[in-house]
């Protein structure tokens, strides 16, 4: 078996040694090596070049942006960063994402333990899916995921639809739902769209406090505006609500008017907000009165929540495999007849504007 090859860029000794223990239990990983900044960092790949680059944002002689700028214009090369969860360091990661990052983790919180017992599950999820990342477009051998965990599905949140569906009305709902690579590619989307257009609930995977600053960051490109969700927010044109990370958001009814709830609960899929969840929701109170679209990412999530939305009349879309930054997440929904189109990313706003 191939092995993932890593380098580690991070100027925390203990951080890189956590990274590293985490990294190495796995049997189809191999770091290659750990730098403490870019200078060293570069100095080692002229030896070997890694298949992705775990890395910090703030560092001494050259800081994280600067240096993911260089790789993408000199060698594209997939690049997690690692980033703390403070307002400075989320920040950053924005920027990190706009620059071509394909996947964000978080640094450990207190220690050694903690980090093995909450976030080891989802630094090697985020390397194995930023291994298969095509960021020259072109798609690479996925490998295997192991189940580490019991994966639950959207009825740990909510029941399925029933066979009657809202009754169709002239309000219109999109439901997108999207992970690995997803930042760029909702970029792509949402700042294709006229100021008037249907109200949008988004799930983008994305850690706790980072959600909210993406948003931001979308809100001052965009026409439209864009905003992470609070429970109750009302689903009106010309706005699209953003999950919040670690949190679910659903969508609901009240009379003739649509609003999300947002919840805690377990991982859906493993995510927490999970894209099942969202449309789930949407086929049981918006029905053919919504359009289900998935979009670049690993794993199934989305799926079956799509193959719901169709199932209560809804269009479904799911993103082409040429466009794809990892085609998981739309390939599973197109396998499971789940998508009625299959389009490319450019065309992606037409989708949402139902033409």
């Amino acid at each position: 078996m191939k092995k993932i090859k890593v380098l580690l860029v991070d100027d925390s000794a203990v951080v890189r040694q956590v990274l590293q223990a985490v990294l190495d239990q796995e049997p189809d990983i191999q770091v290659i090596g750990a730098a403490s900044d870019p200078i060293f960092a570069m100095e080692k790949m002229t030896r070997e070049w890694p298949d992705v680059i775990v890395l910090d944002v703030e560092m001494p002689r050259m800081d994280g942006i600067t240096f993911l700028k260089k790789i993408m214009a000199e060698h594209p090369t997939p690049v997690v960063i690692c980033s703390t969860l403070t307002e400075k360091g989320a920040e950053t990661t924005m920027q990190a994402l706009a620059a071509g990052a394909v996947e964000i983790i978080t640094k450990p919180k207190v220690g050694l333990k903690s980090f093995l017992q909450e976030s080891s599950n989802d630094l090697v999820a985020a390397v194995r899916a930023a291994a298969q990342a095509n960021v020259r477009r072109q798609v690479r051998a996925a490998a295997p995921l192991p189940q580490v965990a019991v994966k639950l599905n959207a009825d740990a949140i909510l029941s399925a639809a029933t066979a009657h569906s809202m009754a169709q009305t002239t309000e219109r709902i999109v439901a997108i739902g999207t992970s690995t690579g997803g930042t760029q590619a909702l970029e792509a989307v949402l700042t294709a769209l006229p100021r008037v257009c249907p109200g949008i609930v988004i799930v983008q995977h994305m850690p706790e406090k980072f959600t909210a600053l993406f948003a931001e960051r979308l809100n001052g490109l965009c026409q439209i505006e864009v905003r992470e969700a609070k429970n109750n927010d009302r689903v009106i044109p010309g706005l699209a609500l953003i999950a919040p990370g670690g949190k679910h958001m659903l969508l609901k009814r009240s009379g003739a008017y649509y609003h999300v709830e947002v919840v805690d609960g377990p991982l859906v899929n493993r995510h927490r907000p999970s894209v099942d969840v969202l449309f789930r929701s949407v086929a049981k109170f918006a029905g053919k009165n919504a359009t289900g679209i998935i979009m670049t990412g690993m794993g199934d999530d989305g799926a079956r929540g799509l193959k719901e939305m169709l199932d209560a009349g809804a269009p479904t879309v799911a993103q082409d495999e040429a466009t794809c930054v990892v085609f998981g997440m739309p390939k599973e929904a197109i396998k499971l007849g789940a998508a009625k189109k299959v389009v490319p990313l450019h065309e992606m706003h037409w989708a949402i504007l139902g033409r």
